[in-house]
């Protein structure tokens, strides 16, 4: 036995997914963006169970208070705390932004593979998604809401119905270039000698795709998960402040934007906090997406 193959063995093994982990600690901006997306997911989650006043408890007689000790956002023009709103939109401004990244996502993934995988299918289907991508997407939004909001709302309620547009609208409108990206990918890996080497000795194209093709394009679909939360919630958020959102007592960032436009001069606070957040959760989770690109790249993994 050689000394470089004792060296070799005498080292431990080092996975895949560990060399990654370990290039994303090394990687400064997506550390400190993680640090302040877990910060913010665990301040709307728990945060309520700290400061237990209700978000639409109204006391008219503190209303358009500045920050106090009790109410440390401040307060709106109906005596509504300004922090009880931030986190409990907070709760709604992600779960919009993770749902609706998840329906964009599945469908970006799933038309790219079978777009870069099937030949026959790929002209149709990206013929498909350029018409999409030529799409007004923000008039779009505005008519299909304007168009079935009262519908939802009737059958699932003012809330859920709500919800339930708004991740859809956005999902169908925000997977185009995740296609793109996943079907240049598996054009490329579908040429690699193992994706060969499995065709040649008849796998099917179904155990190919999940088996060999699937887990090589998945740096590009995790940069785009991140990614798509930080679109969603500007997005959802863009909604709000139009006035086509959730109603004005289920609060979002978005919502608590456009409710406290008109009182800027009287009270900045009302504006600050919540735009503060929405600018915190993008910036963050644009911060990770550029960390997880670098941990997953093996040019920089390697070094």
């Amino acid at each position: 036995m050689t000394d470089q193959a004792a060296t070799t063995l005498g080292r431990p093994q080092r996975s895949l997914w560990g060399d990654v982990i370990r290039q994303f600690l090394k990687h400064k901006g997506g550390v400190a963006g993680l640090v302040i997306f877990l910060f913010i997911v665990f301040a709307v989650l728990f945060g309520p169970y700290i400061h237990t006043i209700d978000p639409q408890y109204l006391d008219i007689r503190n209303k358009n208070l500045g920050p106090t000790w009790e109410h440390p956002m401040g307060t709106d023009n109906l005596g509504r705390d300004g922090l009880a709103q931030v986190l409990s939109g907070g709760r709604v401004s992600l779960a919009v932004g993770i749902a609706a990244m998840a329906l964009s996502l599945l469908l970006g993934t799933l038309i790219g593979i079978l777009a870069g995988f099937f030949r026959k299918l790929d002209g149709p289907l990206m013929r498909t998604t350029d018409l999409f991508l030529a799409l007004p997407i923000l008039p779009l939004l505005l008519v299909i809401i304007l168009l079935f909001r009262d519908t939802l709302r009737a059958a699932f309620g003012p809330e859920t119905g709500i919800f339930l547009l708004i991740v859809f609208v956005i999902g169908i409108t925000s997977w185009m270039n995740t296609a793109r990206i996943v079907r240049g990918e598996v054009l490329a890996v579908k040429e690699r000698e193992f994706v060969l080497a499995a065709r040649s000795i008849g796998t099917g194209s179904l155990k190919t795709i999940a088996r060999h093709i699937f887990p090589n394009v998945l740096s590009p679909v995790m940069v785009s998960a991140t990614l798509g939360i930080a679109n969603a919630i500007i997005t959802e958020s863009a909604l709000s402040f139009l006035g086509l959102g959730f109603p004005s007592d289920f609060p979002t960032w978005g919502r608590l934007l456009y409710d406290g436009a008109n009182f800027m001069t009287l009270n900045p606070a009302r504006v600050i906090w919540p735009g503060l957040a929405i600018s915190l959760t993008v910036l963050s989770v644009n911060y990770i997406g550029d960390g997880i690109r670098d941990a997953l790249d093996p040019r920089i993994r390697g070094r």
